[in-house]
């Protein structure tokens, strides 16, 4: 249950840990998940873009719903990505979620057919009424051609229940733009995707990050976070440069834009984290050569017991 509004801290974007494209690795969530625990993250969330849901069967998508749920055992507030190009099929999502006792759904734009800013009210007004669960609006405009205007995320938040947003448009004036249109809904939770902001926005007063890389080393994220919120500026700036050393190496490895996705994985499995790194197609897990250059850039970090030492 999600006892503080508005929902703050890091809650990490779990990986979907996969044997193959039809398979949840079961053991590996178990574990990925007690690492977080452990680490002292504030909240979980599955299936987002890190999680590859849009590259998941609905089959799998359920599965990883029910085991998450199953493992965390309400520990900390669990969200679910419902982001389809069909509004039925996101209720389906979202009922799965509500039965499994997740906490709350999270919702990109339809990603297909781009949507005008009242079309998009429009959707949200339709949707939000039938779900189960309440609601966080998710932007990720890279991925579904059409990005949130502040405008419209105020008017859609005209509904109770829908309580946070998620920006991962790493557009810091576009998230204070927001949080500004914001500002009468003190409960409404304004949470950043990109790690590499993480860090200022909760300076200025963003509730928290959705960091992928708190997968990896949780410990290093919820000290930007409780740092940030200080108003440590020495702890935050000595923390950046880790966060920003982890980003240029590890997410970097490779040509394309899958090697956020495949680095992370590669070096969770390195860490020994989840059991294998594969990626759900239409994505392939990296080489021999890519593998040795994670595992290079993971000895430069300073990491005792699978640990980052801050």
């Amino acid at each position: 249950m999600i006892t503080n509004s508005p929902l703050c801290g890091i809650i990490p974007p779990l990986v979907t840990p996969l044997k193959n494209n039809e398979t949840l690795d079961v053991e590996s969530l178990e574990r990925l998940i007690e690492h977080l625990i452990a680490g002292g993250v504030h909240g979980l969330f599955i299936l987002g873009t890190t999680g590859e849901e849009q590259s998941l069967s609905y089959q799998v998508r359920k599965q990883m719903i029910q085991e998450s749920c199953r493992i965390n055992r309400g520990r900390l507030p669990l969200l679910v990505c419902i982001t389809d190009t069909s509004i039925v099929e996101s209720i389906r999502l979202a009922q799965v979620a509500a039965d499994c006792g997740a906490d709350g759904v999270v919702s990109a734009p339809p990603y297909y057919f781009a949507t005008g800013q009242p079309e998009l009210a429009q959707f949200y007004e339709e949707l939000v009424p039938q779900l189960p669960l309440p609601v966080f609006l998710y932007n990720m405009p890279s991925h579904v051609k059409v990005s949130f205007a502040p405008d419209t995320v105020r008017r859609i938040a005209q509904n109770p229940r829908v309580i946070g947003f998620k920006d991962s448009s790493a557009n810091a004036v576009y998230f204070q733009s927001v949080m500004y249109k914001m500002k009468e809904r003190p409960d409404f939770a304004m949470l950043v995707g990109p790690e590499e902001i993480t860090g200022e926005c909760v300076l200025l007063g963003g509730h928290g990050g959705i960091n992928g890389g708190a997968n990896m080393f949780p410990e290093l994220y919820v000290g930007m976070y409780d740092a940030a919120k200080a108003h440590d500026i020495d702890r935050v700036l000595r923390l950046q440069q880790y966060i920003m050393q982890i980003s240029t190496s590890i997410y970097t490895v490779g040509q394309h834009g899958s090697s956020y996705l495949k680095g992370l994985k590669c070096a969770l499995s390195i860490l020994g984290v989840i059991n294998d790194d594969f990626v759900a197609s239409p994505f392939y897990k990296f080489n021999a050569p890519e593998r040795d250059k994670i595992r290079q850039a993971l000895a430069a970090l300073p990491i005792e017991n699978g640990k980052l030492k801050i």
